[in-house]
């Protein structure tokens, strides 16, 4: 049985691979017979390329949706990225807050905090930074962010809840985060929740999407969005590597939905948290 410091293990291991590759290569390359294991990451991830802010170099294909599309970032917002690998998703923000925001992205595998500071010299700006550190107990002030951005990290988090109640915790009262994550609708097979690669690629990692809702509104979070939905489908090359032929059939006829989801949600204000009064809204 793995604890939770062998997933994080597992997790900075495969990532600080990844850090090394190209995106091409991550999509091309393979690692025994049959099936390419980084197909595993890349089945899942979204069309950056027409967003302003994009930069190819720092895109190193392991996202699942396009928060920064949705996250409602303005001029001069402080927003952190949780997860930041080589910079995309930071990258994609600062050009939405312009040179009066700042950026903070957190990445707990060295590999991806150098690689992501190289692309940030590159490009010379003054106030995108990258810190190394556990997303369960972010190296950031309370209440510094105005928006947090994550494309698919959590799913690789063993406790979920501290990082949702970490997240809280910094956000500025009135602040709003935009996720996209790997959520389930069913159980998966046992032998596909065992497998480290799978886990790796964000599957075997995933929560039910409801306990997923759950936890963010039992932490206090309100006006929490569904803004996007996609089903995700592992190909039948990836599945054999971990179930037979009629395993797999079983399972497609199982109603499992493996799903990406981009999920929105508010801070409540100090004013509001503190009313208690007849008047107060829920």
């Amino acid at each position: 049985m793995q604890t939770q410091e062998d997933v994080k293990e597992l997790v900075r291991q495969k990532y600080s691979e990844i850090a090394l590759q190209d995106k091409e290569i991550n999509q091309s390359s393979c690692c025994g017979s049959g099936c390419c294991s980084t197909e595993v990451y890349n089945i899942m991830s979204d069309d950056y390329t027409q967003l302003e802010g994009y930069n190819p170099d720092a895109d190193l294909g392991l996202g699942c949706g396009l928060p920064t599309q949705f996250a409602k970032i303005k001029k001069g917002d402080v927003v952190i990225d949780l997860g930041s690998g080589a910079g995309n998703d930071a990258f994609i923000a600062r050009n939405e807050t312009g040179e009066t925001g700042k950026i903070i992205g957190i990445d707990f595998t060295p590999a991806m905090i150098d690689r992501a500071r190289q692309n940030n010299e590159v490009r010379g700006f003054n106030n995108v930074e990258f810190r190394q550190g556990d997303i369960e107990k972010m190296p950031v002030t309370a209440n510094t962010a105005d928006v947090i951005v994550s494309n698919c990290v959590l799913n690789l988090v063993p406790n979920k809840d501290a990082v949702i109640k970490e997240i809280y915790r910094v956000l500025k009262p009135g602040g709003h985060f935009s996720i996209s994550d790997i959520v389930l609708e069913g159980e998966l097979p046992k032998q596909i929740k065992e497998a480290a690669e799978m886990y790796a690629g964000c599957v075997a990692g995933a929560i039910q999407k409801q306990v997923y809702l759950e936890l963010i509104e039992a932490n206090g979070f309100k006006s929490i969005t569904v803004q996007k939905d996609k089903a995700i489908i592992i190909p039948d090359d990836i599945l054999s590597q971990y179930l037979s032929a009629e395993q797999i059939e079983a399972f497609k006829q199982s109603g499992t939905g493996i799903t990406s989801i981009t999920v929105y949600a508010e801070k409540l204000t100090e004013e509001k948290k503190a009313c208690c009064g007849p008047d107060c809204c829920n």
